[in-house]
């Protein structure tokens, strides 16, 4: 088939810093193309320049021929019209990108009318249709509701609805389902596949999910640090991937066709540094065994019977005030889960399901409405704040999103002392030993002490967050989607890390994801939550082989490319 995109040489540079450097491909009509990499490697620069929406004062040249025409050299005019129209583009995260103060079918009627001669009345018709053809419930209700008003799904379909509207013929996706559930993600990418189909599309899909491009791509081209290392037919890269970089990123990216556990494999890993003469350089660090022993190494989820579960959770119930606190909405159901101590239980469920609700009541940042909170005996749920502080320090939490969670006006030193002034623990020295041990045990040099968050990668901060939460020797700790946001190498770091500090430290760890590949890695114990209540659970092997509740089924069966066979590292 012929090309419909050729890119030649392309070069995207800011001052002295070039994102891009020399980038070659080309997509067929109808073909889609995954464009692979870590965050920084150029993927989105590459995007925003098909777009020609590189901002100020970035600079692109070299050669984008789309259709025969050379988009570096039209004018502003003649490329708005072919933006949105010809070329349109799905942004990452809809919610930044949506306008919150109109509906979304005026969103979408804006676009419409922007590049069709439609009149208002045909234009919100076509809305509507649009929002069907996404699969949004309900379209002629639901096209005049806000951005805030729709779930994360329905976000990101109503994204897709404004990017087919005008039947693109090249659709850019740009990580289109990043922070989606797995199940969403399945009814996105299908939709995605078929539109292609349909609108006879061209689909340029750029993602670090090995998942996804297993199965929704016909070639990939992988990059680092601005510059395409290899590029395949889609069976070929995973089967025989040429490139040191390309087998680390295999090695790394876990999924269910791979029978690992944290107890038998250390995860292979990507370590990023900068050459003798400046370049970018990587190294990687193969899988090997894991050594050492766990403190629930003999009967995994079960405490010994001399000994009380460290974490008891009996009927809770967790209620939400609605509209005007005149009702409530049952978040929490009678859930009923143990962890023991040195133990890692998995909690996996959609968005919406409870898992977060149930990980603040635990907290005590939310009341629960009825049932027990046991934490080391004591039940939490009656006491009052005074009663709480001293039980505190032994349950913390690491959060998603590191740099939302820390306190950008603040340095690391700043952070880690004010966790444990708040807590009363120790003089100033005292204090300084602590903090210093735990960066040291975290793998950050001490010169980071003085520097602030937006200074380190999503990795660095997510060990910070990690050193928070263990400076005052927990024995808990919740860790509520602490990878889903990172790359696959740095997301293989996070969790050999935290495999390392649970041997080290004897800790047990909640593990909270929507990613199944990552809680089967992770995990001793799994419980499957739905709507507020615990559907499955059981021991890691038995609930990935034999799944008995048709939700659990259905999760399973949702993952992109869950069977893929790699060449690791």
């Amino acid at each position: 088939m012929p090309n419909l995109l050729e890119v030649r040489d392309l070069r995207v540079s800011f001052g002295a810093h070039e994102a891009v450097c020399g980038l070659n491909f080309e997509i067929a009509q109808g073909e889609t193309l995954a464009l692979v990499g870590e965050s920084g490697c150029g993927k989105s620069a590459t995007a925003l320049s098909l777009m020609r929406l590189v901002p100020t004062p970035g600079r692109v040249t070299g050669s984008l021929r789309f259709d025969g025409h050379e988009l570096l050299e039209l004018p502003a005019r003649e490329i708005r019209a072919i933006r949105g129209r010809q070329i349109s583009m799905i942004f990452q995260e809809p919610m930044t990108s949506l306008n919150p103060v109109l509906s979304i079918g005026a969103q979408i009627v804006e676009t419409l009318r922007q590049h069709e001669r439609l009149s208002k009345a045909a234009a919100w018709k076509r809305a509507v249709e649009l929002l069907e053809l996404v699969q949004i419930p309900e379209p002629q209700r639901r096209v005049f509701d806000y951005p805030h008003e729709l779930s994360g799904g329905q976000r990101q379909r109503v994204m897709i609805a404004m990017a087919v509207a005008c039947r693109p013929r090249l659709l850019i996706a740009d990580e289109p389902t990043t922070a989606l559930d797995v199940t969403i993600q399945a009814h996105i990418l299908e939709l995605l596949d078929g539109l292609r189909r349909e609108l006879s599309m061209s689909l340029l899909l750029i993602t670090h999910d090995l998942g996804i491009v297993a199965k929704h791509a016909d070639r990939v081209a992988v990059m680092l640090a601005g510059e395409k290392v290899e590029e395949a037919p889609v069976a070929q890269l995973f089967t025989q991937p040429r490139h040191p970089y390309t087998r680390g990123l295999l090695g790394a990216s876990l999924n269910l066709a791979d029978d690992l556990h944290y107890r038998g494999w250390k995860l292979p890993e990507i370590r990023h540094g900068v050459a003798d003469d400046g370049k970018p350089s990587f190294a990687v660090v193969p899988r090997a065994p894991r050594t050492g022993q766990y403190v629930a190494d003999a009967v995994p989820g079960v405490a010994a019977a001399n000994e009380a579960p460290l974490l008891a959770l009996h009927d809770v119930q967790i209620d939400y005030p609605q509209r005007h606190g005149k009702t409530t909405l049952r978040a929490v159901d009678g859930v009923s889960l143990q962890i023991a101590r040195g133990e890692t239980v998995g909690l996996v469920g959609e968005s919406g399901c409870g898992k977060s609700t149930l990980s603040k009541a635990i907290l005590r940042l939310l009341p629960a409405a009825g049932g027990q909170i046991r934490l080391r005996g004591t039940d939490l749920v009656p006491l009052r704040e005074r009663e709480l502080r001293p039980l505190r320090r032994h349950v913390q939490m690491v959060f998603q999103d590191p740099y939302a969670s820390l306190n950008p006006r603040r340095t690391v030193a700043e952070i880690l002392n004010t966790v444990l002034v708040v807590n009363g623990v120790g003089d100033a020295q005292q204090r300084r030993t602590r903090i210093a041990a735990i960066l040291d045990r975290v793998g950050l040099p001490s010169s980071a002490l003085g520097r602030f968050p937006h200074e380190f990668s999503g990795g660095q901060r997510q060990r910070i967050g990690i050193a928070r939460a263990l400076v005052l020797e927990p024995d808990l700790l919740i860790c509520d989607e602490p990878v889903s946001a990172l790359d696959v190498s740095i997301q293989a770091q996070i969790l050999n890390l935290l495999v390392d500090l649970k041997r080290d430290l004897g800790l047990a760890y909640l593990f909270i994801s929507h990613d199944l590949s990552v809680v089967r890695y992770i995990a001793d114990r799994v419980h499957v939550m739905q709507a507020g209540r615990i559907v499955e659970s059981g021991h890691h092997r038995d609930i990935w082989r034999d799944p008995q509740h048709v939700y659990t089924r259905t999760l399973l069966d949702a993952i992109p490319g869950k069977t893929f066979n790699v060449q690791a590292a």
